[in-house]
């Protein structure tokens, strides 16, 4: 973790006339927590992790209100865990629980694409998709982040494409839940090609209406999804623990 994230450069004065400004505290609060679930994506704090919030005020340059306030952010996002006598945890791992999450995803995703199969017209949304993933082999993007990002939001948006608000609120606290670890289904070449295919594929399934087919090719791509994101992520906690 970075020793301090007020490292924004200073003047060393102000315009005549006018008063220094201050640090807003939110944003300093916006920071550290910003800083520290990006500590815990990338495996520099591991699950089962313990710190005190003196540990991260020191090491943030920051009062304990704001680091505070940080925590308490990632504790309701289910990242850390507090113990009133031993100070913060870094939730360990539960691969049940990010599994259930991907089952719900399937039951949402495939309810969505039954929806927008049983549509008189074509979903808007699904012609935004088209110009992303149905696009030749040598205009795809390689970036894994910038893919993950993606990949994130055609999920998203074939369950808003349906209109169901409610649906799609359920489906984006579940897509939160699991970023941690969906991300890194996106470090590997091969997986953000075999992303391309499929997404391709699921919305030319959607466009032509074959709802099981459509609905059969989604479940399946998000279960090796799945499969994936469990094998990378014990492989990375191994090597960031030295196993």
């Amino acid at each position: 973790m970075s020793e301090s994230l007020d490292s924004t450069p200073r003047s060393s004065g102000t315009p005549e006339g006018k008063k220094p400004l201050k640090r807003r505290p939110e944003n300093l609060a916006e920071r550290i927590y910003a800083q520290l679930k990006d500590d815990i994506f990338e495996f520099r704090l591991l699950p089962g992790d313990r710190f005190t919030e003196q540990d991260i005020a020191a090491q943030t340059d920051a009062s304990r209100t704001p680091v505070r306030e940080a925590l308490y952010r990632l504790q309701r996002e289910g990242y850390v865990d507090v113990h009133f006598r031993s100070g913060w945890q870094v939730r360990p791992f539960d691969f049940r629980y990010f599994e259930d999450l991907y089952d719900v995803r399937i039951i949402l995703e495939t309810a969505a694409v039954r929806r927008l199969c049983e549509r008189e017209s074509t979903a808007p949304q699904l012609e935004d998709l088209k110009r992303i993933w149905m696009v030749p082999a040598e205009e795809r993007l390689q970036d894994g982040p910038t893919v993950s990002g993606l990949d994130e939001r055609f999920h998203m948006m074939l369950v808003e494409a349906t209109g169901n608000k409610e649906m799609a609120a359920i489906h984006k606290s579940v897509t939160e839940k699991i970023r941690i670890i969906r991300r890194l289904d996106f470090t590997k070449p091969f997986r953000v090609e075999a992303t391309y295919n499929e997404h391709a594929k699921i919305l030319g399934l959607i466009i032509q209406r074959r709802a099981d087919q459509a609905q059969s090719l989604l479940k399946s791509h998000i279960e090796e999804s799945k499969a994936e994101v469990r094998k990378i992520t014990l492989h990375m906690l191994h090597t960031a623990r030295g196993e």
